[in-house]
């Protein structure tokens, strides 16, 4: 199954009405009883992630075959290169300029 698969999967009848009805619910009808209390260990590796965008791009059989071959997911590989060149430009550009 693809990500797209999950996305695109329509929502059931019943799924719809239990989303209307907690988009209504007031906060303090809640219950959190059941949620066990955040250690200090995971309070200090919490962390808000890079926003992320969503990006469609094609590419050619064989780069795709050497992405692959680093064990990482293409698209953290493909991040992590892109980043990697773009600081590499920003510092090149400002010894240019």
């Amino acid at each position: 199954m693809k990500v797209e698969d999950i996305f695109d999967k329509p929502l059931t009848k019943r799924q719809r009405q239990d989303l209307a009805d907690l988009k209504t619910r007031p906060e303090r009808k809640i219950d959190y009883s059941d949620i066990p209390p955040l250690s200090g260990k995971q309070l200090a590796s919490a962390f808000r992630p890079i926003d992320k965008h969503f990006l469609l791009v094609r590419l050619d059989r064989d780069v795709m075959q050497w992405l692959n071959k680093s064990g990482e997911s293409y698209s953290a590989h493909i991040n992590r290169t892109l980043r990697s060149e773009m600081r590499a430009g920003v510092s090149t550009e400002s010894r240019r300029g």
